[in-house]
């Protein structure tokens, strides 16, 4: 029952109803005792309405007075009970009966034991049904104390949550309380103007220069940057157009080479061809000298003899003479032709030798030329790869210049906005910890502002309640004034001292109701 006494603090007229209903509920799941003490009263006719309210409010010792309370059965009255169930407001259904009960004359109790007491007067022959001494047969319900437990925990949480509902109340009212006195003295609290944020404006008009002028030097070396890359691009082309002017000259030179190697291929065979021919025409030449000398001789040696018939008349000489002129017509003929043939034959060598002779000195000349080019192109391809090796040189030294450049321009910006963000967090701090001040400070009226309402509501409840002289001199008076005035010096102390502190005190008033003040 710790949360019903709980609930009795806030002294609330219908949660103290609910708790009494709650109480009778609980008192209602009930013992054995209990429920012989049911069994009993209505035997014995007691009226419903004594006993549910004895039974509810009353521990079971105060139920046995109230049973002694009623009245004496007299002698003649015979109780029998229907043998239906009954039913009473909050109690399961009872059935069962006592039949054939004879009682002798008056001033008889039923006792548990089966005897019987007289005050004086004889006793009357008892008759006794035996069928009274079989058990009673109840017919309870076996679920009735699981749904009388269902609904003891259904009641409990029902009160849990009226509490909570009660607790939320009262924190809200007191949380409206609070906004309402804030929302007062802000309205009452002027704004104050701070000096420290021209000094942090100033601060940050001077970044910002810098910045501008770390942005102006940037712009600067992107400029610069950009013209390098231009002028690297353009050296970039005239040494792709020199390395395609060389390729196109090492494929002329390597063609023109071609040519002078046929050229002297076929010098050289017309060499042989001229050297065969002149071999053969001294052969020639030789050969034929030889066969005039010999036939030279043979002629001049040749003695004709020449036997005549003489039966004949033959003109010998004249034979002689025509086959003599005939071999010399032969001889110079033939003479003539060789030397003709020779003559074509060295002519035709000759006019051969003569153009070849020009064609070799024009690839002479042309290889000659070929050789002064292919030197002064060697020379041009030097002094242009000695020009490439410098322009790669001035591109990666301006590469590293902007290179570096850059890095700098951007060490500059991040220092400058570590310091900006630096400055930043600094005066994030300062203001978070000036409204920590104010808060603190704002929270501190707040609460004396409370405390001084709580107090003054205080006052006026005693004044109330001790409105006469006599309640002023009362101790439980003098003891609130005490606690009140310690109480003020505890909250002008915490608001006047020099360090923040938490105070919390628990007043506890003259009807145990407890109030926690932080």
């Amino acid at each position: 029952m710790r949360h019903l006494r709980h609930l009795t603090v806030f002294r609330h007229p219908a949660l103290t109803c609910f708790t009494s209903l709650s109480a009778s509920v609980v008192h209602f799941l009930l013992s054995p005792i209990q429920i012989s003490l049911f069994l009993i009263a209505l035997c014995h006719l007691l009226p419903v309405q004594s006993f549910i309210s004895c039974f509810s409010s009353n521990p079971p010792s105060r139920f046995i007075m109230s049973l002694s309370r009623t009245k004496r059965i007299s002698s003649s009255n015979s109780v029998r009970s229907s043998s239906g169930s009954r039913r009473l407001s909050g109690f399961g259904p009872v059935q069962g009966g006592f039949s054939g009960i004879s009682l002798s004359s008056s001033s008889l109790y039923a006792g548990t034991n089966g005897h019987h007491h007289g005050l004086g007067a004889p006793l009357a022959a008892l008759s006794v049904n035996k069928s009274l001494l079989a058990p009673l047969n109840l017919e309870i319900d076996p679920n009735l104390s699981m749904s009388r437990a269902h609904e003891k925990e259904q009641i409990k949480s029902l009160n849990n949550r009226f509490a909570t509902f009660i607790d939320k109340v009262r924190y809200l009212e007191q949380q409206n309380k609070m906004l309402e006195t804030k929302l007062e003295l802000l309205q009452g609290q002027g704004v104050s103007r701070s000096n420290v944020e021209p000094l942090f404006e100033a601060y940050m008009a001077g970044l910002r220069r810098q910045m501008d002028l770390v942005n102006n030097d940037k712009t600067k070396l992107d400029g610069e940057l950009r013209n390098m890359q231009g002028l690297v691009e353009d050296y970039k082309h005239k040494y792709e157009d020199e390395i395609n002017k060389r390729n196109n000259l090492e494929n002329d030179f390597v063609i023109l080479k071609k040519d002078v190697d046929s050229a002297y291929l076929v010098k050289a065979d017309l060499e042989d061809k001229v050297g065969a021919l002149t071999d053969e025409i001294n052969f020639l030449r030789n050969a034929y000298e030889e066969e005039l000398r010999e036939l030279q001789a043979s002629i001049k040696d040749t003695s004709v003899v020449v036997q005549m018939d003489n039966s004949r008349s033959l003109n010998m000489e004249q034979i002689v003479a025509e086959v003599k002129s005939q071999y010399e017509e032969i001889a110079a003929r033939s003479r003539e032709e060789a030397e003709a043939w020779y003559k074509s034959k060295f002519d035709q060598m000759s006019v051969q030798a003569s153009q070849f002779g020009d064609e070799l000195r024009i690839v002479k000349g042309e290889i000659a030329e070929l050789n002064r080019l292919i030197s002064r192109l060697q020379s041009e391809i030097e002094a242009v790869k000695a020009q490439r090796a410098n322009l790669e040189n001035q591109l990666a030294e301006a590469e590293e210049r902007g290179e570096l450049a850059v890095k700098e321009a951007k060490a500059r910006i991040r220092d400058l906005e570590e310091a900006l963000q630096r400055s930043k967090q600094d005066m994030a701090r300062q203001l978070r910890e000036y409204q920590d001040l104010m808060n603190l400070k704002l929270a501190l009226d707040i609460e004396i502002a409370t405390y001084r309402k709580l107090l003054e509501g205080e006052e006026d409840r005693w004044l109330w309640l001790f409105n006469s002289d006599t309640a002023e001199s009362s101790p439980e008076y003098t003891s609130f004034q005490s606690n009140k005035n310690k109480l003020r010096g505890a909250y002008v102390q915490c608001y006047f001292s020099p360090a923040p502190k938490l105070l919390i005190k628990t007043i506890e008033t003259r009807d145990n109701s407890r109030y926690s003040i932080h």
